[in-house]
C-alpha cells in the first residue's frame, strides 16, 4: 500500500511533535526539582548565616503569613528562631519588587527587640558586575545591617547617601542598594507595627 506523501509527511511531523513535547516536559520537571532543591540549599546556607544558637527544627516550624509589605500584598514565610523553647528571633522571607531588574527575594532576620541579625539575598536577577554585588560571594556590602534598628540609624538616615542617608551604594549601581535598604527599613516598620507572629498560620 502506498501511502500519500503529504499523509506520510504530517504523520512523521505528528510523531516527531508528541516526542518532542514528552522530553520538553521531561527536563522541564527534572529541571524544575532541581532548581527547587538548589534553591532549598541555599535557603539553608542563609539561614545559618544569620543565626545559629537555636535548638528547634527551624525549618520545620516555618509558617506563613499574609501581610502588607513593600506596598503590595504577599504571603511571607517566617522562620522562628528558638531556644529552649522560647522564640528569641525570626527569618523573613520576602520579596521586594522594585529591584533594578523586578523581583529581589530576601532573607530578613529581626530579633524580639526588633534590631536586625542580618540580611541576605536569595535569588535576584540584578546586573552583573553592578547589582549583584549585594551577594555576599561578591562583597561584604550586605553585611553592614547586622545590629541595626529603626533607631539606629535614625529612621530618616535609612536611605542610601545619595539621598541623604548613611548607606553607601555601589558605583554605577544605586538602585539596588536603594531597593536593599529600604527593603530592610520596612520589614522593621512591618512588625513595630504589627508586633512579631506568635501563632502558626497555614
Amino acid at each position: 500500500m502506498i501511502q500519500h506523501p503529504v499523509l506520510k509527511a504530517g504523520t512523521l511531523l505528528l510523531v516527531f511533535t508528541a516526542v518532542s513535547i514528552f522530553f520538553v516536559s521531561f527536563t522541564h520537571v527534572s529541571t524544575k526539582d532541581k532548581i527547587k532543591y538548589n534553591e532549598d540549599q541555599l535557603l539553608i546556607k542563609r539561614l545559618g548565616e544569620l543565626v545559629s544558637d537555636y535548638d528547634n527544627n527551624i525549618l520545620e516550624e516555618k509558617f506563613s503569613k499574609q501581610v502588607n509589605l513593600h506596598d503590595t500584598k504577599q504571603i511571607i514565610s517566617i522562620y522562628p528562631a528558638k531556644k529552649n523553647n522560647k522564640t528569641f528571633a525570626y527569618l523573613i522571607e520576602h520579596t521586594y519588587p522594585n529591584g533594578y531588574n523586578g523581583n529581589i527575594r530576601l532573607l530578613t532576620g529581626v530579633d524580639t527587640s526588633n534590631q536586625l541579625l542580618g540580611v541576605r539575598v536569595i535569588t535576584h536577577r540584578e546586573t552583573p558586575g553592578l547589582g549583584d554585588k549585594v551577594e555576599t560571594k561578591k562583597s561584604s556590602w550586605i553585611e553592614q545591617f547586622s545590629g541595626l534598628s529603626l533607631s539606629n540609624p535614625s529612621e530618616s538616615k535609612w536611605k542610601v547617601k545619595r539621598d541623604g542617608g548613611v548607606f553607601d551604594s555601589f558605583t554605577g549601581a544605586t538602585i539596588t542598594p536603594r531597593a536593599i535598604v529600604t527593603a530592610s527599613y520596612q520589614v522593621l516598620v512591618l512588625f513595630r507595627k504589627q508586633g512579631f507572629p506568635n501563632k502558626t498560620e497555614r
